[in-house]
């Protein structure tokens, strides 16, 4: 598995020690805000291992994302394919970081990382971005990294009941694009 490096970050392979603050994180409902209900121990554990299985038979998926200066664990950063019941397909970036590397521009730096990856070692088209349309700061993300919004593209997340998470933005960026 290729290894991600930016000025401040490693985009690297899960290790044992990042389950406890992966829980933390998924435990947290304010980084949580705009996925869902908090997770147990256990389904946290559980999305590890379906990262390492599907990085492991697509060659891409969710790196484990820590600070080069002090080798903490601060989230996670990668590409994964549009999930079903999507109304499109694709591949799709995204992020995750707990609260104390918000606002320092680590999402960003990682994910232009993994845009350039996805680009230039996948060959990849095109890369997706969808987050719900309350997700402000995602979006604005999404903007810096130079993706564009698809409002064609906006949709209701089928397997998420009436209420906030239910609306989510599409936005695009193609390889050459910005």
């Amino acid at each position: 598995m290729t290894e991600l490096r930016t000025g401040r970050l490693i985009l690297r392979r899960w290790r044992d020690s990042d389950l406890e603050p992966w829980a933390a994180m998924n435990a947290d409902p304010e980084v949580r805000e705009h996925l869902g209900d908090v997770l147990t121990r256990e389904q946290s554990d559980a999305s590890v291992a379906r990262f390492q299985a599907e990085f492991d038979r697509r060659g891409y998926g969710w790196w484990a994302v820590e600070l080069q200066a002090t080798g903490e664990f601060v989230g996670f950063a990668g590409l994964d394919q549009v999930d079903d019941g999507t109304p499109f397909t694709g591949v799709e970036i995204g992020w995750r970081l707990t609260r104390s590397a918000w606002g320092q521009g680590y999402a960003t730096e990682a994910a232009r990382t993994v845009l350039a990856h996805g680009f230039d070692r996948l060959g990849l088209p095109e890369i997706l971005a969808v987050t719900t349309a309350a997700n402000l700061r995602s979006q604005a993300v999404m903007r810096r990294i130079g993706m564009t919004r698809d409002p064609a593209g906006d949709f209701d997340d089928p397997a998420v009941p009436e209420g906030p998470l239910h609306p989510n933005v599409l936005f695009r960026i193609t390889r050459g694009a910005g």
